[in-house]
């Protein structure tokens, strides 16, 4: 879901000129995204973890802790140790490595210590997860192409609705700008990636046909929530210290965390899901294949 569904009437010159923007900047950030989505290995390591240490360093922003270097290097640091450990396939060293990264930045941390800590762990699952769906050799392209679909199609069908429908606010106190209308555009487009996906599925079987459309119908659903729990969680962070946008880093968006706040949400369920199902080393399957 959009964090601008309410923007300005359609006629202004502010909306035409923000739209304008967050379309540009899609053109370059979508296929570049895909393209090292599709190259794995190192190249999508390393742009998930150039994200996830920029989604800490803006956390730190927000919460008012950026200027404290030792917070700030330690926390990076320990992202960048996770990374060479979930390049080197050691799930187990990787979580050590993040528990032991936000004991560092908690300790570290002048007082109240909680809030950079969170951040930390809120960048150290995006990392994690988003590394952990594409390991997958055999599934993991598609797994993670559909988390991003499902995450991509209710933000801006939520945009659009959002802006077209109007109606009662969803959550006015925390974000006055989204609306019920965009909320369910958004699910409801994630539905139909959901049924795209099972059209072109090469797995389905002819005698499960109905069940492997009803599941991966929730679980597009589940993730639709997810995305726009993620982009509301942001919001009411951002409320609480009294921020408008994360950063100005992409024009359009605002800053990573307002541009991946839905993502890391649905990333880390898409994980966490995948993981029971398929183990470590087969999250992509856990996801796909039923």
């Amino acid at each position: 879901m959009s964090r601008d569904e309410a923007a300005p009437p359609a006629g202004g010159e502010h909306a035409r000129r923000n739209l304008l923007l967050r379309v540009v900047a899609a053109l370059v950030l979508a296929p570049t995204t895909i393209a090292l989505a599709y190259a794995g290995g190192w190249l999508w390591i390393a742009l998930v973890t150039l994200a996830s240490i920029g989604l800490y360093v803006e956390w730190l922003m927000i919460v008012g802790t950026a200027r404290e270097m030792r917070v700030l290097v330690s926390g990076a640091v320990a992202l960048a140790i996770v990374a060479i450990c979930l390049a080197a396939e050691r799930v187990d060293t990787s979580l050590l490595a993040a528990v032991l990264g936000v004991a560092a930045v908690s300790l570290l941390s002048p007082k109240p210590r909680g809030w950079p800590a969170a951040g930390f762990l809120y960048a150290a699952a995006a990392e994690i997860a988003s590394v952990l769906v594409r390991l997958d050799h055999v599934e993991g392209f598609i797994a993670l192409i559909f988390v991003l679909l499902i995450v991509w199609v209710t933000d801006i069908g939520g945009y659009f609705v959002g802006r077209g429908a109007g109606g009662p606010k969803l959550w006015p106190r925390v974000s006055p700008k989204k609306t019920w209308a965009g909320a369910i555009g958004g699910f409801a487009a994630s539905l139909g990636v959901a049924a795209a996906f099972f059209v072109f599925d090469p797995h389905k079987s002819d005698s499960l046909l109905m069940l492997k459309m009803e599941r991966l119908l929730l679980l597009a659903a589940a993730l639709s929530v997810a995305s726009q729990l993620g982009d509301l969680f942001e919001s009411a962070v951002k409320r609480h210290f009294n921020v408008k946008d994360s950063s100005h880093l992409i024009p359009g968006h605002g800053g990573l965390m307002d541009r991946l706040d839905g993502f890391v949400a649905a990333v880390v369920l898409a994980a966490i899901f995948g993981l029971l199902r398929g183990g470590p080393d087969g999250v992509g399957r856990g996801l796909m294949v039923w």
